[in-house]
């Protein structure tokens, strides 16, 4: 095949590949507000239990009608890290965050993110980024906790944004064992067994806490109890992962630099929040800094 064929060919895959990244994006924007909704009708621990219940069954009904194979037993830790960190850790951490703290507050935080997950998978795989990456990854740091303790009036870290920092970590690492295995295997069924593997934990939690939490079924709680569990616990990561796989996982990151200022305009927009006046400030500069290490990691 000729380069010229070649470059035809792959032009629309690229072009395909991005808009699916893309469309993972714009999809887990949609999360934080989507889990105040929620909250509006079900307690954390519900909307935790719940959301993981009905992922999970719709996750295992892909896996069935896909035929897809149990994964080898090699994959399984990995996995085990993936329903740890994003089916279980980070939806009742950051649920639990957002029943006490605006969403905008926690966009900001949560900003931090790719910075985590990429300094996650470096040391997980044992490279060494050049110092550059490392020096834009604690800026970003820097500016989090630097807005962290100014909205709590120089009192330091409030409970919530303890939630949010493990549920930072926990996630972080959940992503960078989800990517390790995307190379062997169909990144959606990563995700598709990591919530069929939680559902044990999952379910449990749901039963005992529809007999503690109050349950009020609104329009809000169960639109957002609906979008968390099939976009931004599965479907959401279906395209995500198509999309890195198609244009790569260092343009499909320079696409996530949007998200904390996508979930920014639906505080406002979908939940009529006011922005605190260092919000804005804080996560475009979270931004600049997760483009920094991208930029970075490209050099190395």
């Amino acid at each position: 095949m000729s380069a010229r064929n070649s470059a035809t060919l792959i032009r629309p895959i690229a072009v395909t590949g991005t808009a699916q990244a893309a469309l993972g994006v714009l999809s887990f924007s949609f999360s934080f507000p989507a889990t105040a909704w929620a909250l509006e009708g079900f307690g954390p621990w519900t909307v935790t239990g719940l959301r993981g219940i009905l992922a999970a069954l719709l996750a295992g009904g892909c896996l069935l009608a896909t035929g897809a194979r149990v994964p080898p037993r090699s994959a399984r830790p990995g996995l085990a890290a993936v329903a740890v960190g994003c089916a279980v850790g980070f939806p009742l951490l950051s649920t639990l965050a957002l029943r006490i703290s605006s969403t905008a507050h926690s966009a900001v935080v949560i900003g931090l993110l790719p910075l985590a997950t990429a300094a996650v998978a470096a040391l997980r795989a044992g490279s060494r980024p050049p110092r550059a990456f490392w020096l834009a990854a604690l800026a970003g740091a820097a500016v989090v906790l630097a807005f962290t303790v100014q909205q709590s009036g120089g009192a330091g870290l409030t409970t919530a944004d303890l939630y949010l920092f493990g549920a930072l970590l926990v996630c972080a690492f959940g992503y960078a064992e989800g990517g390790r295995l995307a190379r062997t295997m169909p990144g959606w069924q990563v995700i598709a067994w990591g919530v069929v593997a939680a559902l044990p934990v999952t379910a449990l939690t749901g039963a005992l806490a529809l007999t503690a939490e109050p349950v009020h079924w609104t329009w809000h709680g169960v639109t957002g109890l609906a979008y968390l569990a099939a976009v931004s616990q599965f479907g959401g990561f279906v395209v995500w992962y198509r999309g890195m796989a198609a244009i790569g996982v260092p343009r499909a990151s320079q696409l996530q630099l949007a998200q904390p200022l996508l979930t920014l305009c639906w505080a406002v927009l979908l939940l009529a929040e006011t922005l605190p006046p260092t919000a804005a400030p804080a996560a475009l500069a979270v931004v600049a800094c997760i483009a920094a290490t991208q930029r970075a990691g490209r050099r190395a």
